[in-house]
């Protein structure tokens, strides 16, 4: 009994999956094609070098910091120095070590900064993108009457004749046959 019920409703689930309308997208390529994509890009690309320009006038300084150490050392190794004197150049020598090891931590924490800061934005721009690309997604299945559309990502398997993916790039003004990413998988391993 608790068979048969259960192939009624396998057999119901199936006469509604076959009256649905199904798409898949490629995602990636949307975002790759995106009119958004290369400002972007762009953009992440700028300010990575404006961080890298920052931690590199740190580490500058702080090599800076380093020679001034290594004057200070040469300065104590004169055997003619007078006791007060090599007193206070161990205290700058110890000044310039505090200082140089403040230096390594701040250039350690810009760092650890930076690269959050770079994730974070990252984030938000492929966010913003990407929920352009849903509303268009949505738009689109709505204008055709589709009832799904799935990344293809998410599909262990999916008929090639499902993709939707140059439909929408056409929406969003793109070629698909010259869309980044439109080469053929077959063409791939030549």
């Amino acid at each position: 009994m608790k068979n048969l019920a259960m192939l009624a409703a396998m057999a119901a689930a199936s006469v509604a999956f076959a009256d649905m309308k199904i798409g898949t997208v490629d995602m990636i390529m949307l975002v790759r094609n995106h009119s958004s994509y290369e400002p972007n890009k762009k953009l992440l690309n700028d300010t990575e070098k404006d961080y890298a320009k920052k931690v590199d006038r740190m580490k500058a300084d702080l090599d800076d910091v380093q020679e001034e150490g290594k004057k200070l050392s040469e300065q104590l190794r004169n055997p003619m120095l007078a006791p007060a004197a090599k007193a206070k150049l161990e205290k700058e020598l110890l000044d310039v070590q505090n200082k140089f090891l403040s230096g390594q931590q701040a250039i350690r924490s810009e760092m650890a900064r930076s690269q959050q800061d770079l994730q974070g934005l990252e984030t938000r721009l492929l966010k913003a993108t990407t929920e352009d690309l849903h509303r268009r997604i949505d738009a689109f299945a709505e204008k055709e009457g589709y009832d799904l559309v799935v990344d293809v990502a998410a599909a262990p398997f999916a008929k090639k004749s499902l993709d939707v993916t140059p439909e929408i790039l056409k929406a969003m003004g793109v070629d698909p046959a010259t869309a980044k990413g439109a080469k053929d998988s077959s063409d791939e391993g030549k």
